[in-house]
Parts: structure tokens; C-alpha cells; sequence
């Protein structure tokens, strides 16, 4: 079997996906894609397929070690993007040629089903509430929210007391059997996280995101020494080297993106690295339905796994959502704020090519906003 095709899609409403085609009419999809950056990305896959025509798809770990590092230059979001996507497609290749889920070939399966949780917004406490009351009647046990937006590298007072009343509300809203995790998404330095952190102890997050941007990680073990709440992050980080020091601070839990951090194949190493360090695996993705069912067969088939990110509902879901590129949404229908095991080879869902096809004819140019500090300097999105 050889590889004869690759072709990238830029589909709505943020996403790329792309379709390896094979001479024995086997095909793989992925999701290659760096938020805001998607046109970038396609580029490099298009280079990288230069690499993969006329060969054997199966052969998955030699492609990720030459598409990695068979150039001078590696890593780096754009790369490391390009390469997850097709490592995607390639196992999903592997999957259908196999006849056996992903997960089956990573070792087979540890859980029958997956933990997922909810995003949710809402400036204001009441807003939450009713959102999270909302996710909680969906049968969801746990939800993510942003700790705040633009905010000053060291909350004020003011600023501190927004933060701890809004997490808070959705405590009251949760009740203690449920969760809510806290993004800080790198918004403030390591002492307005620590100054935060301290505030939001009493209300027991599960855990707290990115309390610092990914280039300053090496203030994290500090962070982790003084901080009574667990730590997380890893969305920006591309890979096992780049993960080491953030598990040598001793965070709590691991967050890969398997569309950013190499695909299944780096995403399921740096799983078991982060084993090593006693730490938990929580895969990033407020993405579309293939990076989701990626991140889902690596999650079947990890012993330290703890919960699944997913987009729907998510607020930059306008245009379409995590179903609108989907023959059944079976697999996507969660139970009790679960994801259920299923058997269907590879990645284990069915793209709608035509719908995908329809979608890229209009594409998009998806930016994240730039924000501006009230004295006109730029903030942290």
C-alpha cells in the first residue's frame, strides 16, 4: 500500500483537517491546525507530503521521525501541527487497514469510558450559574472556565475578588461533586498567579491552567512549591523535550494538544513520560471532530489520564460545530458527561467529505483578538 494523496481543508469555523489517500483506497483524515494560523499550517503539510507520496502509510513511526526531524530546523508550533495531523491520518490509516480503533494498536484499552467536561463563559456570576446549570442537566460533571479577561499582570484587589467571586458561583452552581478547572491562559506573572492562587484554594479547582505562559516555565516550580491547587498546562508545548521541565516542577497534570504536540504518536510518549513524573494526562482541545477522536483513542488506552477537553458549545462555534463534519455523531454523544468506548476501526468517526469539500470552498481566516491594557499596552489574550 502506498501513500498517492494528501489534500488540507480549511473548514469552519477555526479548523484544517487533511485527507491522506492511499492506492488501495484506504484514507485518513487529521486535523493539522494552529489557531489563527491555519493557512500557515497548511503550507507545511503540503511540504510535508512531499515526504510521504509513494510510500507506505503504515510505517507510522519512521514518518514521524523523518517528518520531525529530517529538517535542520524543528519544532516549533507550525511544524509540530503539520506533523500531528498527518501522524492522525496515518493511524487512522493504520486503524481501518488493521480493522481495529486506534486505541486497540496503542495496547488496547484501560477504560471504557472517557471523563469530558464543558467549557463555559459568563462575565458575570449570574451568567455563569445559568450556564453551568445548563452543562450540568446535559449530564456533564465537570466544567472549565477563563479565570478572567484582559487583566493586569498583577491582579488589584478588585481584580482578585471578580476572579474568586465568578469561581465561586460556578462552585455554588457545581456543588462538591462536581468540578471546575480555571484557565489563567498565561494572563498573569508568576506572582499575580500566586497572589490568585491562594484566593481560589478554598473553592478546590481541579485544577488551574496555564497560571503562567509557556515560555516562563521555568518559574513553575515554584509556582507548584507554594501553590495548594493543582497545576496544568501544556497546550503550548510541543513535545517530550519541551514537556520535561514543566514535569520535573511537578505539575499535576499534562495537557498536549494531539493537533499542536506531534499527533497520537508524540502525545501517547509524552503520556507516559508524564507517568513517570506522577502526573495526569488531560489532553487540550476545544478544536473540531478529528483532533477529538484522537485525543479520545489516546485517552481509552492511558493509565493516567483524567478528563477530555472538547468544543461543543464552545463560544468560537459559530459557523459550524464539532458535528457538522459528521456522517453519525454516535460517536460524540456523551453519557453522564462521558465519551463511550466504541470498536469502529481507526479514529473511529466518519467525516462527511462532501460537507468538508462544501466548507473549504468558503473557507476562513480565523485571528484571535489583540488586547490592549487600559493604558494602551498590549495584554495577553
Amino acid at each position: 500500500m502506498k501513500i498517492t494523496r494528501v489534500e488540507t481543508f480549511l473548514v469552519p469555523p477555526r479548523w484544517l483537517f487533511c485527507r491522506v489517500e492511499t492506492d488501495e483506497g484506504v484514507v485518513g483524515w487529521g486535523e493539522p491546525v494552529v489557531e489563527g494560523r491555519a493557512e500557515v499550517v497548511r503550507a507545511a503539510v503540503d511540504v510535508l507530503a512531499e515526504l510521504l507520496l509513494g510510500q507506505d502509510p503504515l510505517r507510522i513511526e519512521d514518518h514521524w521521525q523523518v517528518m520531525s526531524k529530517g529538517g535542520f530546523y524543528r519544532g516549533g508550533p507550525v511544524l509540530s501541527s503539520a506533523v500531528a495531523g498527518l501522524d492522525q491520518a496515518l493511524w487512522d490509516i493504520a486503524g481501518k487497514t488493521y480493522g481495529a480503533p486506534v486505541h486497540a494498536l496503542l495496547g488496547g484499552p484501560v477504560r471504557d469510558r472517557v471523563r469530558v467536561y464543558a467549557w463555559v463563559g459568563g462575565d458575570e456570576p449570574a451568567q455563569l450559574s445559568e450556564q453551568i446549570a445548563a452543562q450540568v442537566e446535559a449530564g456533564f460533571t465537570a466544567v472549565k472556565m477563563n479565570a478572567a479577561g484582559a487583566t493586569s499582570p498583577i491582579p488589584t484587589p478588585a481584580e482578585t475578588a471578580a476572579i474568586v467571586a465568578r469561581v465561586g458561583a460556578a462552585r455554588e452552581a457545581l456543588g462538591p461533586g462536581r468540578d471546575v478547572a480555571v484557565d489563567f491562559h498565561g494572563r498573569f506573572t508568576a506572582a499575580g498567579a500566586r497572589r490568585v492562587l491562594a484566593e481560589l484554594a478554598p473553592l478546590h479547582p481541579l485544577f488551574v491552567e496555564e497560571p503562567v505562559l509557556p515560555e516562563h516555565s521555568h518559574q513553575l516550580a515554584g509556582l507548584v512549591a507554594s501553590s495548594p491547587v493543582p497545576l496544568a498546562t501544556g497546550e503550548r508545548l510541543y513535545g517530550r523535550a519541551e514537556f520535561l521541565p514543566a514535569l520535573t516542577a511537578g505539575i499535576a497534570v499534562a495537557q498536549p494538544d494531539l493537533s499542536h504536540a506531534g499527533g497520537i504518536s508524540e502525545v501517547h510518549r509524552i503520556a507516559s513520560l508524564a507517568e513517570a513524573y506522577g502526573a495526569q494526562l488531560a489532553p487540550h482541545c476545544p478544536l473540531g471532530p478529528i483532533a477529538l477522536a484522537a485525543s479520545l483513542q489516546v485517552a481509552f488506552a492511558t493509565p493516567n489520564f483524567l478528563i477530555q477537553e472538547q468544543s461543543r458549545g464552545i463560544h468560537y462555534n459559530k459557523d459550524a460545530d464539532l458535528l457538522s463534519y459528521l456522517v453519525d455523531p454516535a460517536p460524540f454523544r456523551f453519557v453522564d458527561g462521558h465519551a463511550l468506548r466504541g470498536d469502529a476501526p481507526g479514529l473511529g468517526i466518519t467525516v462527511d467529505e462532501a460537507a468538508v469539500r462544501a466548507a473549504d470552498r468558503t473557507g476562513h481566516a480565523w485571528r484571535n483578538p489583540v488586547w490592549r491594557h487600559p493604558d494602551g499596552s498590549f495584554a495577553e489574550w
